[in-house]
């Protein structure tokens, strides 16, 4: 009887040895420590480390590709435009500004905008718009009536007392000799040049520098993304670009 009472007791106390260490187990399998913590952390700021600069560039390539697209957009719209009329936009067309910015108001109405310019006309601006102007009062061209709410030019500068640059305004499609090479529409830094994507002057627009890359839109309607020529002195679109450019501004 006795026997049987001890084995009992063993058992018992054998079992309670067992739940106890089961829940010291289950307890340090439980626990997080702050060494844990900081593990954890350095892991996650090594992962944002690591995929920031993929995320960065994905997210300029499809700004990008939304600027090409709405130039290809415009483009199709000053074709259409110039077919109709039987020639482009000219000096003599009655827009409020001048010309190679507010062409934009006889052709809108081809991509459905109606009344008046505003921000609110996506087609006519790049996402990496970043404007011109220095100081706390600077913003985009495509938030800028100034520049009739829109970052791209058309290929017809008229800037007072700087007559006789290469453009194409007023001309019949037919007259232009190599479309595939003659630029209808840019977007404002091919003017400089400057660069709102692959910038080496990161945010700021200043120095001008030759090869800086700009979406163009040609007369054939194609869009592409190239280097414009520089001289280092006169802004890009008051001369013809060297021998080994693949555009050019007129005849």
């Amino acid at each position: 009887m006795n026997g049987m009472k001890t084995n009992q007791k063993r058992r018992r106390q054998g079992i309670a040895s067992f739940t106890s260490a089961e829940g010291k187990v289950q307890s340090k399998a439980h626990g997080f420590s702050f060494p844990d913590f900081l593990v954890v952390v350095a892991a996650l700021a090594l992962l944002v480390a690591v995929a920031l600069p993929f995320l960065t560039k994905a997210r300029a390539r499809t700004r990008q590709a939304q600027c090409e697209a709405n130039l290809g957009r415009v483009s199709g719209a000053v074709l259409n435009y110039a077919q109709s009329e039987g020639r482009l936009p000219g000096e003599d067309a009655v827009v409020k500004g001048a010309l190679w910015w507010f062409y934009k108001e006889l052709v809108k109405g081809d991509l459905g905008l109606k009344g008046p310019s505003s921000p609110a006309d996506k087609v006519f601006g790049c996402p990496d718009d970043r404007g011109y102007e220095e100081g706390k009062d600077s913003k985009p061209f495509r938030l800028n009536s100034k520049f009739d709410y829109g970052s791209y030019v058309f290929n017809g500068v008229n800037v007072p007392g700087q007559p006789g640059m290469p453009n194409i305004a007023g001309r019949a499609l037919s007259t232009i000799k190599e479309p595939g090479r003659t630029l209808l529409v840019r977007r404002w830094t091919a003017h400089a040049p400057l660069s709102w994507h692959r910038s080496r002057t990161g945010r700021r627009n200043q120095p001008f520098y030759s090869d800086a890359e700009s979406v163009v839109g040609f007369a054939d309607g194609h869009v592409n993304f190239i280097p414009i020529y520089f001289d280092g002195m006169n802004p890009a679109y008051t001369r013809e670009p060297v021998p080994g450019y693949n555009y050019k501004y007129g005849d």
